[in-house]
């Protein structure tokens, strides 16, 4: 079985989200992935992050971790924060559901990450921050 894993921190701060997707997108190209599958990727852990920072921090100093796992095919993607939590997640997946409409915010975060990944998992704790974990397995082209 081949793995490969990496993790970044970094300050909560908006201009690091392209990096993260970035670097998660340059990791991942070891699986030849297609444009597609690289372009979804690098939506869902924009969002993620973008959460992070936005809901999570409140725009405030805090870390963001990035952690993604190869196991052959498989990808695991967990991003960290140790902001505010949230209270409802079932109400935070919601389509169209944000906390910040003042910001103009889509809402469509969480449903983006589950359109585009296989599964998605999101645990959270009130003042202690939260966890969003996605999978996807890369189909294997010829």
């Amino acid at each position: 079985m081949y793995t490969n894993e990496m993790k970044i921190e970094f300050d909560s701060k908006s201009e690091n989200e392209g990096f993260a997707r970035t670097t998660v997108a340059v990791f991942l190209t070891q699986l030849d992935p297609t444009l597609e599958e690289l372009a979804d990727i690098k939506t869902v852990v924009s969002e993620a992050v973008t959460n992070s920072i936005i809901h999570g921090y409140e725009n405030k100093e805090g870390k963001v971790v990035v952690e993604v796992r190869i196991e052959d095919r498989d990808i695991t993607i967990k991003i960290t924060d140790y902001g505010v939590g949230i209270e409802d997640i079932s109400k935070a997946r919601e389509p169209l559901y944000t906390s910040k409409p003042e910001l103009e915010r889509s809402g469509m975060g969480f449903a983006f990450m589950e359109a585009f990944m296989d599964e998605l998992d999101v645990q959270s704790s009130v003042g202690a921050g939260t966890v969003v974990t996605m999978k996807k397995h890369m189909e294997q082209r010829k």
